[in-house]
Parts: structure tokens; sequence; C-alpha cells
């Protein structure tokens, strides 16, 4: 079992930014990762720093700690650029990035480039390509492709990845059409549970519910001739009926985990805490999960 930690990306560098990272690896968290976006929710209004300057800083920064994205959208990104930034953070980290990637949703990316939001349709539709193309970018030196969202003319990608064939997606998925990218493209699967349950479900109906989602990845992965177990199974913990519960305590957040573990989960996400924000819990309760957590539950 692995535990990581998202830092989200709200405090400048030099101001605190800096040592988070630093104190994630001391902490010993297998991945730190951060969302990609643009701004998002009840953060719009305060500091808000890019994901890939960001994970280079931390990549120079650190030295063993994993890092990532969790996750990249199209919602802003095109799968040329986001490749060239990718093998960059690669070579900077010296083969230490994972790309957490999903379609993206309705928050405020989805309009911020000036485009109406994408109806869900779309954006599986958008995600389809996206994935495909993208492996290709980062596997192929030269690409061309004309499709009915993404063009690439001869795009180069000399000399590719640090890791090979390239760095390992992470894709986050619930429906049938995302969950056969995840079995066919995927090193890592991701899930946040289902967000039905969030506000009136139980914890109960979210553990049988997020078995279900790993019933479905299973079926995916038969139908493209592939073993569910190849994948990691991620949980980023905060959107369950849970909430911030785990975080309470310790003897909590090990209940919490034992429980996703024995769903199949290989790797529980926990969130660095923020003050005065849905992420607030004890930072010292927080330290503590990261260093005596996995030697009880089997990391």
């Amino acid at each position: 079992m692995r535990l990581s930690t998202v830092i989200l990306p709200v405090r400048p560098w030099r101001s605190g930014g800096r040592d988070e990272w630093l104190r994630a690896e001391q902490l010993g968290f297998h991945t730190a990762y951060t969302y990609d976006h643009l701004s998002w929710r009840t953060f719009r209004d305060g500091p808000w720093y890019g994901a890939v300057p960001t994970l280079t800083a931390a990549a120079a920064a650190t030295e063993r700690l994993r890092l990532g994205t969790l996750v990249t959208s199209p919602n802003f990104r095109h799968p040329v650029t986001l490749a060239k930034d990718l093998i960059s953070l690669d070579d900077v980290s010296d083969g230490r990035i994972t790309l957490g990637i999903g379609a993206g949703g309705t928050g405020f990316d989805a309009t911020a480039l000036g485009q109406e939001a994408w109806t869900p349709r779309e954006r599986a539709d958008r995600f389809a390509e996206f994935v495909p193309l993208l492996d290709r970018l980062l596997t192929e030196g030269s690409v061309t492709h004309e499709g009915a969202f993404y063009s690439a003319v001869e795009a180069r990608n000399i000399p590719g990845c640090v890791q090979r064939p390239r760095l390992p997606f992470a894709i986050a998925a619930t429906g049938p059409r995302g969950l056969k990218l995840a079995a066919r493209y995927g090193q890592a699967w991701v899930t946040t549970g289902d967000p039905k349950l969030f506000e009136t479900g139980t914890p109960e109906q979210s553990l049988e519910a997020i078995g279900g989602q790993i019933d479905k990845l299973a079926k995916a992965c038969a139908e493209t001739g592939r073993n569910v177990a190849e994948l990691d199974k991620i949980l980023l913990t905060g959107f369950t009926p849970d909430r911030g519960r785990p975080l309470e305590s310790l003897d909590a957040f090990v209940d919490f985990a034992g429980k996703h573990i024995e769903l199949g989960f290989t790797e529980i996400v926990v969130h660095a805490p923020i003050p005065d924000s849905d992420f607030a819990a004890d930072q010292a309760v927080f330290e503590r999960i990261a260093t005596e957590a996995p030697a009880q539950l089997g990391g």
C-alpha cells in the first residue's frame, strides 16, 4: 500500500511552497501530486499557481519523491504542448513524474479560454482522442495526426521520456468510455468515489459504489485482454461521504484506508492541510498518518 499526498498550488514558492514539497519527501510519501487547474472552487479568488512550473520547481528541490498531476484534463490543455512539458518534467525529475489525467468537468477551467462548457458526451469524445494522441507523442519521435479535435504536424519529441516507453498515466474515470481508456493506456486508475453520494450518502454506500467501479474496471480490462491486477488503483480522498473525518486521527485513517485496501486499492492520497478551507486538518495528525499509517496498513 502506498500513501501519497496532494499539495494544492496556493502558497508562493518562497513563502512556504517549497517547504511543503520538501516536507512531503521527508515524511516518506510515495508521491506528491498537485491539481492542474487555472483556478478551483473556493480558491478561485486567492493565489493559485500553475501545475507545470510548480512541479518543475518541486522536481529540482526534491530527490526521491515521485511527483504528478491529479489530474490534468483537456479543458485547457493540448496534447502537443502538454507532451513537450511532460518530457521536460520527466527529464528535470530524472524519471519521477506520473501524469494523472481525466476528462475534465464544468468548473472554471471549462470556460476560461472563451468556449462554452462541453457536455459530458463532448468531454468523453475529446478525452477519447486526447489520451491516444498523447500516448503517441510521448513514445514516438515524430507524430502527425489529424483528428476531430486535435492535430499534430510532424510534432517532434526527442529524446522522449526518461521513463520508458513513457511516463505512467493514472487515468481518472468512472464511465464506460473512460474505463476503456484506463484499461488500454493506463498504468493506474484513479477515482474520488461516487459524487452522487457526497452530500447525502453514507460511507457504506460509498464503499459499495466504489466496489462497483472496480468491477467495471475489471470488465473493461478483460475486454481489452488485460489483467486488472496490472493497474494500480488510486483513491483520492476528501470527496466521499467520509469527507475529512479520516484525517481526524491516526486510528480513523487506518480504519478508512483499510476498508478501501480490501476493495483492491494500492494507493491512498490525502490532501496536505490548508487552514480555513475544506482541507483544514491538524498538521500533527497529518504527519502521524504519513509516518505511522503505512506500517499499520502493510505498506
